[in-house]
Formats: C-alpha cells, structure tokens, sequence
C-alpha cells in the first residue's frame, strides 16, 4: 500500500519536504496542530506545553506503562501565522539527534481539504540521513493517518 506522506529527500542534501493532502478544512488542519487535547490524541503523547503564538514554546511526553520516560521533545516557536504557517525548532531529548528546524506550511486546497508542507532543515546531511534510517515514512505517515481519523470526528 502507498503510503500518503510523501518524503523528498535529495541525495547529498541536509534537509527533506514532506507534504501530506488530508480531508480535512484548513482551519481543522491547523488546530490539529495548535490545540493541546488534539495534538496529544494523534501524536499519541502527553503535551506538557503548548503556546502556539508567535515566540512562543512546546514540550512533549511520552510514557510507557510504568510511568517510565520513553520520549520527551521540546521546542520554540518563532513565526507563528494562524491557518498558514508555523515556524519552529524541534529538539528529542536524550538522544544524539541536534536540534532541526520546521517551517509548517499550511494551505486549503478546497473547502475540504487542505495540505500540510513541512520542510525540515538538519545540521548536517548525516544526521538528516540517520532520521531517515529510522522507520520514519511509516511512523510519520501512522501518525498523519491519526491525525487524519480524530480531526475529522471534530467537523
């Protein structure tokens, strides 16, 4: 099966694009990203914080059955423009992975639908290429499928 989300990645290059069409209005694509009881239904994981403004900072969570950390990511928000675009650093704790920078594009395509373009910037094209070692597409394409299912329940 083809997977929805769609990876470009030149070869030699330090960063990816990834686009995703979804059936959803842009302003239901852009609070699936914004609002905390939302972002935490489909990523899966506890938002610790999330100030979606201008400037503004993220952390999330995730914990195994225990209550043991098994991810925690953090970030800033330096541009932040509703139903448009959302720039910001991303950063995975505990790991060997440097801070990446995201620049979220959001964009109606119909009443709806809307895409998502999110060009992702890496410090080097080795860690870039790491990333991508990882079950990365399908994880991140599970995760679009989620977000997908529990923001259409919201129309």
């Amino acid at each position: 099966m083809a997977l929805k989300t769609r990876i470009n990645a030149e070869d030699g290059k330090q960063d990816l694009v990834i686009t995703r069409e979804f059936d959803l209005p842009l302003a239901l694509l852009f609070r699936a990203y914004t609002e905390p009881d939302i972002v935490a239904q489909w990523m899966g994981t506890n938002v610790l914080k999330l100030d979606s403004i201008q400037h503004g900072s993220y952390q999330f969570e995730t914990t195994d059955a225990q209550g043991n950390v098994v991810f925690r990511a953090n970030g800033v928000i330096h541009e932040f423009v509703p139903e448009q675009k959302i720039t910001r650093t991303f950063e995975m704790e505990n790991t060997s992975f440097p801070v990446q920078l995201e620049f979220l594009e959001f964009e109606s395509l119909s009443d709806d639908t809307s895409k998502l373009t999110m060009h992702i910037v890496y410090k080097s094209v080795e860690h870039r290429d790491q990333v991508l070692k990882l079950p990365f597409a399908q994880g991140l394409n599970m995760a679009y499928n989620r977000l997908q299912d529990v923001v259409s329940q919201l129309n």
